[in-house]
């Protein structure tokens, strides 16, 4: 601005110049602070500009003010890559060529990186995806937790611990909008199951709902500075959560002081006066809902539109309401549109999957490694992982999971990516070098979709051949090979890990259970690959020597978990849940609260949270139930021994911090990293609390032999509960202990100390 008006200056005289200044609206003015170019347009925004500007123009767009110079501002699913377009109103694939991605593993595996510094790195490289395709605002991350594992859409978020939800998204959303890119955290809140989402009425005590279900959207809002908030399907005090008075208005605006638009959920809208009302700033939407059904190009038709126009026109409401909305967008236009300093943008570059293999290779979890005999008999048991393929002569790889694409389906999150390096062909291309034989046999028949939403499942899975004929096909192969690589567990079909309905089973469907059950008859030396964002049955378990967990690792899923199998890379990710034996260790289920009990008009169903705070380990924990795998557990090719923890100090006033540090050695004889993991207990609560909580944790990486110091502090704030009583975080004075290990059920050190007035 500033060069164009000194070259008017040289054509049309000083005297000129000063007046085109005094015309120069101060919203283009970018040494101005945004909040009064946000006013200075807002000022000069029509009645219908206005309204425009809070409610969608297309499927993923809404209109910016084309008078003022304002772009229009485009959204896109994202939480795992940037979705392909489709066309302006409807589903359908736009296309393009130029629309495809590089698919980041799903949440899930990020969280169980336990690494903030992956968080960020998969926030700048979806930023940069997100800005070569001209996204304003990606729609994710996803930080509801995980209270039942049957939740359709937990693959999405991270884990069941709002400690670790809260350090990961803040590294996650900062990465994303340094690029001028807006995060959408969503869906807030209570969003924690998928069947029957729309209806579903979440009833939960104030102390729950702050101490596990708000944490990580408030430290996403408070530290990562989030400039956009996605409301849930969901009901909560019987109100949708997309224009909810408590948690909009009363916890996300005020308390926690949000500056940023709230968007709904495509369809979470439905009614013009609580939108107005309660906290919602731009309404998109679907055929339903937020739409006349069946009508295309009915934007108009949204509940924000042409309803609320006509209200204030004859004067149900004034523009106060409306004006707040409109700076919330303009906001929001001067973060992203209106930036002009943005960088450049990268599509599928060689970095990005880097980034993505480098998330999946430290997520990957070890969750069981048993020492068994060599397949000749002689020699010592070693564990049967890593996998040398210098000593094997046959490898059988099994099931359907090893050629099924995880990048497409599941949802919203569904992606279309450049490439998806499959797990067979990941361990085909590291053993080629080697003098191997390998061979696959598909095991069981799954999903054989062949597409979801316009997107090539690549490899066919259309299968002739009966269930019968694939197991016997498995065992007779497994009998001549030296080791069995089972790829199984969930995919993204519906009633498993996807968007719209939650699980139905806890077990491993089509089958599987009994296909390891018969293959580890026939060959004891079988490696499980599970590849799901929740946990399942595990009956064999005892039998099959070692389990590794795959999650959804995205683009070069095949090469990384080849790598971890066969060594190039040592397993470091610990889960981010509790994996129950069963369904009664996990309280949702215990107590008979999920999925809720419908009113009597069947409109709505109530789901009463009974377990209160205790949701995960919290649970296990106060029922004293030892679950098949614990939070936090992850296993490595090396090992680790963590010492006597110690403090800078034995008692603490609530305005000052307190340090535990601890030595960590690498005792194997391999490079490895280790996450140190601190829970606090309290001693002396006039509350009941769980018997620990995480409070910290930090990632380590050694060389053999090596030793590092980890320092952990702490304030009050690790200390404090929340008091429903007076609506407020408390910390009561009194005696605590931190509790130091390698998992939830691996503690190596406690340490006492006290909070003092």
């Amino acid at each position: 601005m500033k060069r164009i008006l000194i070259a008017l200056s040289l054509i049309i005289g000083h005297s000129s110049l000063s007046h085109i200044v005094a015309q120069t609206p101060v919203y283009l003015d970018e040494t101005k602070p945004i909040e009064q170019r946000m006013e200075d347009a807002l000022q000069r925004m029509t009645l219908d500009e206005k309204i425009a500007v809070i409610h969608a123009q297309s499927k993923f767009s809404s209109p910016g003010v084309k008078r003022l110079g304002f772009p229009d501002l485009w959204t896109d699913d994202g939480p795992h890559g940037v979705r392909p377009d489709v066309l302006w109103d409807e589903w359908v694939q736009a296309g393009q060529t130029n629309d495809s991605c590089v698919a980041f593993p799903a949440l899930t595996c990020l969280a169980a990186t336990w690494n903030p510094q992956m968080a960020s790195l998969y926030g700048t490289s979806l930023g940069e995806e997100a800005l070569y395709r001209k996204k304003n605002v990606i729609l994710g991350p996803g930080v509801n937790i995980n209270r039942t594992p049957f939740g359709g859409r937990n693959f999405e978020y991270m884990g069941e611990d709002p400690y670790l939800a809260s350090q990961m998204v803040v590294p996650y959303v900062r990465g994303l909008q340094s690029l001028g890119v807006a995060s959408c955290v969503k869906h807030y809140a209570l969003n924690n199951d998928e069947e029957y989402r729309h209806q579903v009425n979440v009833k939960v005590s104030d102390r729950a709902l702050h101490e596990i279900y708000l944490p990580a959207f408030k430290a996403a809002v408070q530290k990562g500075g989030a400039w956009a908030i996605m409301g849930a399907y969901n009901l909560y005090q019987n109100q949708h959560n997309c224009h909810n008075a408590t948690l909009l208005n009363k916890i996300l605006k005020h308390d926690w002081g949000f500056d940023g638009v709230v968007i709904s959920d495509w369809g979470g809208c439905h009614d013009t006066d609580e939108a107005v009302k309660n906290g919602l700033d731009l309404e998109f939407g679907t055929w339903t809902d937020g739409l006349t059904m069946g009508k295309t190009n009915a934007y108009d038709s949204y509940y924000l539109a042409d309803a609320y126009k006509q209200a204030i026109l004859s004067g149900k409401y004034t523009t106060k309401e409306l004006d707040e909305k409109v700076r919330r967008v303009l906001r929001l236009f001067f973060r992203t549109t209106m930036q002009r300093t943005k960088p450049h943008g990268f599509l599928c570059s060689e970095s990005h999957y880097d980034a993505a293999l480098k998330i999946a290779q430290e997520g990957i979890v070890l969750l069981k490694n048993n020492a068994i005999a060599n397949p000749s008999g002689r020699g010592a048991k070693a564990p049967l992982l890593p996998l040398d393929p210098a000593k094997q002569s046959r490898i059988l790889v099994v099931g359907e999971n090893a050629i099924k694409m995880m990048t497409v389906g599941g949802g919203s999150s569904s992606l279309k990516v450049q490439r998806e390096i499959l797990p067979l062909d990941g361990i085909k291309d590291l053993i080629s070098k080697f003098n191997v034989q390998s061979d696959y046999a598909r095991g069981y028949i799954g999903d054989t979709i062949q597409s979801f939403d316009g997107v090539n499942v690549g490899r066919s899975l259309y299968e002739t051949r009966s269930a019968a004929a694939l197991k016997a096909e498995a065992l007779e192969k497994a009998k001549l090979a030296d080791v069995v690589i089972f790829i199984g567990g969930l995919n993204k079909s519906s009633y498993q890990d996807s968007e719209g309905h939650d699980r139905q089973q806890y077990e491993l469907p089509y089958g599987q259970n009994e296909l390891i059950e018969a293959l580890v008859t026939v060959n004891p030396r079988l490696v499980y690959v599970n590849i799901s964002g929740n946990a399942v049955a595990m009956p064999w378990i005892q039998k099959v020597p070692a389990v590794v967990q795959g999650w959804f690792l995205g683009s070069e899923a095949g090469k990384a978990i080849a790598s971890v199998l066969f060594g190039e890379a040592n397993p470091s990710g610990k889960l981010p849940y509790t994996w129950y034996a069963n369904l009664n260790q996990c309280g949702a289920h215990a107590l008979n609260t999920y999925p809720g009990t419908w009113r009597e008009n069947h409109d709505v169903i109530d789901e009463e949270y009974k377990e209160d705070i205790f949701v995960g380990y919290r649970w296990t924990d106060k029922q004293k139930v030892r679950p098949l795998f614990a939070f936090g557990h992850g296993l490595s090719y090396t090992s680790f021994k963590i010492g006597n923890a110690k403090a800078d100090k034995k008692q603490l006033t609530t305005d000052e911090t307190i340090t535990f540090t601890v030595d960590v050695t690498n005792t194997g004889s391999m490079a490895g990293a280790e996450t140190v993991q601190l829970y606090v207990r309290d001693l002396q609560s006039s509350l009941p609390r769980p018997v620990k909580e995480l409070k910290g944790f930090q990632k380590i990486h050694l060389s053999p032999g090596e030793t590092k110091q980890v320092s952990i502090t702490l304030d009050k704030s690790a200390l404090s509960l929340y008091d429903d009583k007076v609506g407020a975080w408390v910390a009561e004075p009194g005696d605590f202990e931190a509790w130091i290990g390698s998992a939830a059920d691996q503690i190596a050190s406690k340490v006492k100390f006290k909070l003092v007035e």
